[in-house]
């Protein structure tokens, strides 16, 4: 099989990484990237056979990842697969998925696409970020598969079989609406708890001499890339503005208990927070 991989960072590169290396020479991993220095750095680490341009690697790849930012996905995905012929998969990465689907919806080789979203991923990005082993029980939402053809779901399926994962469907409406909670608020908390430290204390040494393992994994998202992630906010503001005013409202819940030294409710809010390690518990069996 011949892949194509559009984006050598985190995603894309790991892609590459995981099929390059562990398919033992059975898998050709092609990449093209607009950056020259993600080009520079995939050819010294190896992480494709080849690196091409984007004209090549649409005539050599049976199937081809978009692994670039969702704004990104929504301006070129109908140019993609304006070239994307019959026998050719395209299957894209992103972190939002309406406006994906909407925007090619009666796109006429809209069969040839797979709508995918690969629940995996860190804090770091660019090429230097892949890793092996990033996708390996990790969960992959597949979109609107009734729109993809049989042939073309079976093989986006296949290479996602091979990264480890363990796909499941869902609407792109409720895909971007529990990611605003479980994923994007994540995301939006860290940041704001960053900006919030990095207000507050100006002595950057009190930092490093005060910060515990708690603070580390709480801020742990904030080294995540803006480029990446700015555009994932916008693509959901609508669900991700309703989780932030949720995530508010809880605020101001400790706020006041606090504030009137009720402990009492700042304990029962802080039980019912711990009713979570059941979610994470039944995630990490799952794992």
């Amino acid at each position: 099989m011949k892949i194509g991989i559009v984006g050598i960072g985190l995603i894309g590169g790991s892609i590459a990484k995981e099929l390059k290396t562990r398919s033992l020479g059975t898998i050709q991993v092609y990449g093209t990237d607009k950056n020259p220095d993600h080009v520079a750095k995939a050819n010294s680490l190896a992480l494709v056979d080849e690196m091409l341009s984007e004209e090549e690697l649409f005539e050599q790849a049976e199937v081809i990842f978009i692994a670039i930012p969702v704004n990104k996905i929504n301006d070129e995905l109908g140019r993609f697969l304006d070239k994307t012929r019959p026998d050719q998969v395209l299957v894209d990465t992103g972190s939002t998925k309406r406006f994906i689907c909407r925007g090619i919806s009666n796109h006429p080789n809209r069969s040839r696409f797979v709508a995918a979203h690969p629940l995996a991923g860190t804090e770091f990005s660019g090429p230097d970020a892949a890793l092996l082993d990033l996708f390996k029980g990790k969960k992959c939402i597949i979109c609107e598969k009734h729109k993809s053809a049989e042939d073309a779901l079976e093989k986006a399926l296949k290479v996602f079989n091979f990264l480890g994962m363990d796909s499941f469907y869902m609407d792109p409406e409720e895909h971007d609406k529990h990611l605003a909670f479980v994923s994007h608020l994540s995301h939006v908390s860290s940041f704001t708890l960053s900006l919030t430290v990095q207000e507050i204390e100006n002595d950057q040494n009190q930092i490093y001499n005060l910060a515990s393992t708690g603070f580390e994994s709480t801020a742990r998202l904030a080294k995540s890339n803006a480029i990446t992630w700015g555009p994932i906010f916008d693509a959901n503001k609508e669900y991700l503005v309703e989780a932030i005013d949720l995530y508010i409202n809880n605020l101001e819940k400790f706020k006041q208990s606090i504030l009137t030294n009720n402990i009492k409710e700042s304990t029962n809010l802080m039980l019912k927070a711990n009713e979570i390690s059941e979610v994470l518990d039944g995630i990490a069996l799952n794992k």
